[in-house]
């Protein structure tokens, strides 16, 4: 079978190529870059995955109408290729950040969606326009919503703390408590798998995270086990902290308001919905053991 993928030089794109390769799958790389991409468009692939799209400018420069023209317009563009096609799943990579920008409790499927950031609100308008097509008997629509990927070659978060850890750093933040959920980039190509080979599963919305949402102060214990250091965990007045990130706002420094939440604020994602759907009770890589491989592989560089 051949599985076409839109995105396929980035991270997911190129872990995702690779386990389907091994498992002597044929892939089909496709660039949306230029407008020529229709030409390369083949309509005999059995499934579509679609990767490719902008993501979250943290820096905030990127003007919003991108975000709109490639996560919104150019999904419809390759949905409708899909629904002219032989083929019959279609996978659609959004985020857990197209339903919420911050949650309390427990983010599930049913949850109101309403995105803040121009991000956000692109995605969710894909998945809008996606759900209200009609689908023929024989093709499947999933809507994938990861919270925040890593492995081995990802850059992000996760190298920073890891910065942090190897220079001998203290964590001042341990006073925050909070939890968070991770997605191993094995357990995605697990599940992405399973749900091509179970011909009954529905089409729908699906959360991808780890079974175990873990603390930043759980995260920092982690990196150091990958790196056979002691933790340090240092526990400053939270006040203290604020006050220091109001100074951060005014003064530009590396550690203001923004970034000490998104550093210590809870973001929970349940997978519940898929595990069911699938009949699996756990997922193969548990969260820390899914993290200390990516930590490892840090080492390497």
């Amino acid at each position: 079978m051949k599985i076409l993928i839109t995105g396929s030089s980035g991270f997911v794109g190129k872990n995702l190529s690779a386990f389907f390769q091994n498992k002597g799958l044929e892939i089909v790389p496709i660039s949306l870059r230029n407008d020529g991409w229709k030409n390369n468009f083949q309509k005999n692939c059995g499934v579509i995955i679609h990767l490719a799209g902008k993501a979250h400018d943290t820096e905030n420069t990127s003007a919003e109408e991108e975000y709109f023209k490639i996560n919104r317009d150019l999904t419809i563009k390759i949905f409708e290729e899909f629904l002219n096609s032989n083929s019959k799943d279609f996978f659609y990579f959004s985020s857990v950040k197209a339903t919420a920008d911050t949650i309390d409790g427990t983010l599930n499927e049913d949850h109101y969606s309403n995105p803040k950031t121009p991000y956000g609100k692109s995605k969710l308008e894909a998945e809008k326009h996606l759900l209200s097509q009609e689908l023929p008997e024989n093709k499947r629509l999933f809507i994938i919503r990861p919270c925040m990927i890593h492995g081995p070659g990802n850059k992000g978060n996760l190298n920073l703390l890891y910065k942090i850890v190897e220079k001998g750093l203290p964590w001042p933040l341990a006073a925050f408590e909070n939890k968070r959920s991770f997605l191993s980039i094995d357990n995605l190509n697990f599940l992405i798998n399973q749900m091509m080979v179970q011909e009954d599963l529905p089409s729908g919305i699906y959360n991808f995270a780890d079974d175990e949402a873990i603390s930043t102060n759980e995260l920092i214990s982690t990196v150091n086990v990958a790196l056979g250091k002691e933790a340090r965990l240092w526990n400053i007045s939270k006040n203290w902290i604020e006050k220091i990130a109001v100074f951060g706002d005014k003064l530009h420094l590396p550690l203001n308001s923004e970034r000490l939440k998104k550093l210590t604020e809870s973001y929970v994602v349940s997978n519940q919905k898929i595990k069911s759907a699938l009949g699996i009770e756990k997922l193969p890589m548990s969260a820390e053991e899914g993290l200390i491989k990516t930590i490892k592989s840090f080492k390497t560089k």
